[in-house]
């Protein structure tokens, strides 16, 4: 498997130490004094920033102007400037991060004297203003603003970056629910369900798709000038070109021999493809098998030897085509083509061809709709890293007949809180007898800002187990590759009886998964791999996402009543909701992952923390 091997923190910490020294956290404002240790978020009021909103100077994205709201110096852009900023929200449908990076891009593109819109560069500030106008030639596929190193602030002590969204903002009651940072607000009724009153940011939906698609624009003109096609064609080469570069490097790396030693050598992984495909001859025997993405060949031979009558196996690695082809050959299964023209079988049926799908699709080397099996170990880190699910469902599209089968055709993914025991934090606290804690604690505050992948035990868990998500793979549809999902933690329960429940703390929460060969189609041999804490490890092993700060959680009241934040040691909560959204990043391949987490006490107190924001890279 190709992606970030990190089996503990402190690897983590070595392989992503300068990527975090260029990490800009959008949570840094919670630096800027330190809150009262045992402060009551319920019983926030608006009230006390009344005096820092009259002091609020928002500078003009291209002009010297400054305003005391987002509103009247927008309303200054659009008269002015031709800056019509709601416009372009809602025509792009921009989240809060989406319009924090537009903000940034603008004033980058202003401080070189060039237009946000066109790209043109201008001989001065003023030769910019008299050239600004209304955007055109934007695909909402490859939106200029779309990358993360505008999550960056441009300016130091940009105000606008956390008022623009103010107007959104609903009036204050008393049971508000406020951000630490300020970011948001909300009114929550306490008898409203998570999933119903936790906000629709979804953080991840601008993501770059495998191929550049044709959007909306943003004009007000009938056509586009020269410059502004040259631009988007800019924008579009440029993402291919980024596209291409990361194919080959992903493709490369499965080159790699000991990639497949370890693939193959995952035996929960490897039996549950065997099981699955030679033990259900109804469904393999004189079958015509599509392997996608076939490595050393080995699914494409269990194929064979369960009596299909012919496997493309497809690979888009030339060095590994080659290999597989040799591997078919040397155990008499590969299909012979001799050099008249014609075709004949003797004794193989494993066609080996040397493509990525998208380009298979081209070629016609295949007939469409002519497949009666599709299998694939496409699975990767937190199940959706290295994003291959797209190239199985085109396939699936394409090629499977009606009612044809996939191998697997389900997929799962469940999340839990573990507790201190899966960080570093024990080995740290005794070595050769010292204490050196302070060093388990740092990596696990570092460790809030990348997913870290690693074998947990199970009895590290200190949560139940929720469905995160599930997925149909004969019937879903490639975006729902991309998701939000709300889920409830609570306490896990002893198996002893009788004893009083003590608190826990939360560190974070870990996601897993399972594919399952249902009897849907398995109909003798139904079969599951899962890659849960409970069973036993596999290549894949779990996906941590570290939370800033713990949560202290408990299933019994306590029976003195405090006024501290809720989840904190001496006001632990009853359940932590949980909302996870999960899409493909803006750089190809790898998948974008947020948190936001809500501690809900037993007296429907809810304590909110910052959305934290991962990369699987």
């Amino acid at each position: 498997m190709v992606g970030p091997l990190y089996k503990n923190l402190d690897t983590a910490m070595e392989d992503n130490e300068e990527e975090l020294n260029n990490i800009q956290d959008i949570d840094d404002d919670d630096d800027v004094e330190e809150e009262e240790e045992e402060q009551n978020w319920d019983d926030w009021t608006a009230d006390g920033e009344e005096g820092e909103e009259d002091d609020l100077q928002l500078l003009c994205l291209f002009c010297e102007n400054r305003f005391k709201s987002s509103g009247s110096l927008f309303d200054h852009c659009f008269s002015s400037h031709s800056f019509d900023f709601k416009t372009i929200k809602t025509t792009f449908k921009l989240d809060f991060y989406g319009c924090f990076k537009l903000i940034n891009y603008v004033r980058s593109q202003v401080a070189n004297n060039q237009c946000w819109s066109c790209g043109s560069t201008c001989k001065s500030r003023q030769a910019l203003q008299d050239h600004l106008h209304e955007p055109s030639g934007f695909e909402n596929s490859n939106l200029p603003w779309d990358n993360d190193m505008y999550l960056k602030p441009y300016m130091e002590e940009d105000n606008l970056l956390y008022s623009f969204d103010e107007d959104e903002e609903v009036d204050d009651d008393d049971d508000t629910v406020r951000n630490i940072d300020g970011f948001e607000k909300m009114s929550i009724d306490d008898e409203t369900d998570l999933e119903s009153y936790a906000s629709d940011l979804n953080l991840l939906k601008s993501c770059k798709e495998n191929e550049v698609k044709g959007g909306t624009s943003v004009s007000a003109t009938n056509g586009e000038s020269s410059d502004d096609k040259r631009s988007s064609n800019s924008f579009v080469k440029a993402a291919n070109r980024d596209i291409m570069i990361v194919n080959k490097d992903y493709f490369g790396s499965y080159s790699s021999f000991g990639i497949h030693k370890e693939m193959i050598s995952d035996k929960v992984r490897t039996d549950a493809y065997r099981q699955a495909i030679v033990d259900n001859p109804s469904l393999i025997k004189g079958a015509v098998v599509l392997d996608v993405g076939c490595g050393t060949g080995i699914l494409s031979l269990f194929a064979a030897q369960g009596g299909a009558s012919m496997v493309n196996a497809v690979e888009a690695s030339g060095k590994m085509a080659t290999v597989a082809s040799q591997i078919a050959k040397d155990n008499g299964l590969l299909w012979n083509e001799v050099t008249n023209g014609s075709t004949k079988q003797e004794n193989g049926v494993v066609k080996v061809i040397n493509s990525m799908v998208e380009d298979l699709i081209e070629s016609g080397q295949i007939k469409p709709k002519s497949v009666d099996v599709l299998v694939s170990e496409w699975m990767g880190y937190c199940l959706l890293y290295e994003s291959m699910l797209s190239s199985v469902l085109v396939a699936r599209d394409h090629w499977l007949k009606p009612g044809g089968a996939i191998l697997p055709d389900t997929a799962t993914m469940f999340v839990a809180g573990f507790g201190k025991g899966a960080t570093s934090i024990p080995f740290w606290e005794n070595v050769y007898g010292f204490n050196m804690s302070s060093i388990g604690n740092e990596l696990v505050k570092d460790a809030a800002h990348i997913p870290i992948v690693d074998v947990v035990d199970g009895n590290n868990l200190v949560t139940n187990t929720a469905l995160l998500q599930a997925f149909d793979l004969a019937t879903m549809k490639p975006d729902e590759v991309d998701f939000t999902a709300s889920v409830q933690l609570e306490q896990k329960s002893s198996n002893s009886t009788g004893v009083e429940s003590t608190t826990t703390k939360c560190y974070g929460v870990v996601l897993w998964f399972e594919t399952s060969f249902t009897s849907r189609f398995c109909k003798e041999a139904p079969t599951v791999l899962s890659t849960s804490p409970y069973t036993p490890p596999t290549h894949w092993a779990q996906t941590l996402l570290t939370l800033n700060e713990p949560i202290s959680l408990s299933s019994k009241m306590l029976t003195t009543k405090s006024r501290a934040m809720v989840g904190s040691e001496v006001n632990p909560a009853v359940k932590i909701g949980a909302r996870i959204s999960i899409a493909r990043g803006v750089e190809h391949r790898s998948i974008d992952i947020s948190l936001e987490v809500t501690a809900i006490g037993f007296d429907g107190q809810k304590q909110k923390w910052p959305v934290q924001l991962f990369n699987m890279r």
